[in-house]
């Protein structure tokens, strides 16, 4: 492999080490033509999740006394964007799990709950989905439309869900519905854990343009009975608990970005550097030399704002506004290095037979999913008083 351009100084010798293990054994169960079968076939990345299981990298998020190692959030950022470094599908299966859904699950469940889901998160043995977006509200979340009426042992829960990252191979998922339709719209939502093999339960995968290992779903629950101490937080505290869980969401979609900014960008590198045109290796003209700069810095630029997120939650801060920054810098150089890069590729970037019309075309919901990048301006307008 190339020299990288990930610059390791002021993280910890330890830190260091994860991130070498994590390459190292990402290159043996998830090599290149692997994933590129992967995602071909739209097959979810098992046999590296189950590795890094394994190696105990899944219980970075979660307490000891579940089986998690209680990392940092600069650990966790460090582990993200070493996956996002390798390959950002591995790096978005993981964060469904323990971030998305998990989140819920490690800051707001009760304790028998937690003892119920966490361990299996954290020796690979249970995979989770977050479903919370709907048909007709995606950024408008307080809209939905999905229901759970309280019956006489538990939840009666129906309605649709789109756009449901790992669904398919989830075992639970963390569904947001209300719980009290005369309420308002920010009130009477509730987090309920839904077992995916219960009767009522439909996924369906849906046809994306990119991220396919960890594609997206609709899920449908009709008349699906779920157990009242599936409820996570109290009832009708979902919209509170959600505002809490985004700055991690947003610190882990923008690490797992800006590692890709580094890896799009090496791999342009690299391909200039032997590509050869009017006698020379087009590394060699200026203008590539300038795109290459560009990426670099855009790379750069979306791992320093990530880190200082981390630096603020792990001091005790909410980080709301730098979150929704992160995440707008890192996803939208994240597309902007990918376009770039393929344009050095030129006819070769546009073929199957390379990555880079794969980071292009994973990279381009980023500024998307999440929340969208508008709805971070939003929340940063209004922090700003405006």
């Amino acid at each position: 492999m190339s020299t990288s351009l990930v610059n390791t100084f002021g993280l910890s010798e330890d830190q260091i080490m994860m991130r070498d293990v994590v390459l190292d054994l990402l290159a043996k169960t998830l090599p290149r033509e692997e994933i590129k079968r992967l995602d071909d076939e739209r097959e979810w990345p098992e046999a590296a999740y189950q590795a890094l299981a394994e190696a105990g990298f899944l219980g970075i998020p979660f307490e000891e006394e579940y089986g998690g190692s209680e990392g940092s959030y600069k650990d966790l950022t460090v582990l993200m964007e070493t996956l996002g470094y390798y390959y950002g599908g591995i790096g978005q299966a993981l964060m469904i799990t323990l971030l998305y859904a998990g989140g819920h699950i490690s800051k707001f469940g009760s304790p028998e709950l937690k003892q119920r889901i966490i361990p299996g998160i954290v020796d690979g043995s249970i995979k989770l989905a977050l479903a919370m977006s709907e048909p007709g509200t995606g950024s408008d979340v307080a809209g939905i439309s999905t229901k759970a009426v309280r019956g006489d042992n538990g939840y009666v829960l129906n309605g649709t869900k789109v756009w449901i990252s790992g669904a398919h191979v989830a075992d639970y998922i963390v569904v947001i519905a209300k719980t009290d339709p005369n309420a308002g719209r920010h009130q009477g939502v509730s987090t309920i854990l839904v077992d995916t093999k219960s009767p009522g339960v439909k996924i369906s995968p849906l046809a994306m343009l990119g991220r396919r290992t960890t594609h997206a779903n609709e899920v449908v629950f009709e008349d699906v009975e779920v157990p009242f101490e599936n409820l996570i937080g109290e009832e009708g505290a979902a919209w509170k608990n959600i505002m809490k869980a985004l700055a991690v969401e947003r610190l882990a979609l923008a690490a797992i970005a800006a590692g890709n900014c580094f890896r799009i960008t090496e791999d342009a590198r690299d391909y200039a550097k032997q590509r050869v045109q009017f006698g020379q290796p087009i590394s060699d003209f200026q203008v590539i030399q300038h795109k290459l700069v560009d990426m670099w810095t855009m790379a750069e630029t979306a791992r320093q704002q990530v880190y200082r997120v981390a630096e603020l939650l792990d001091g005790g801060q909410g980080a709301i506004e730098e979150a929704s920054i992160a995440k707008i810098v890192a996803t939208e150089n994240g597309f902007k290095c990918a376009d770039m890069g393929l344009q050095i590729f030129g006819g070769s970037g546009y073929a199957m037979e390379y990555d880079m019309q794969m980071y292009f075309r994973d990279a381009r919901v980023g500024p998307i999913g999440g929340g969208t990048n508008e709805i971070q301006k939003n929340v940063l307008a209004k922090r700003m008083g405006i």
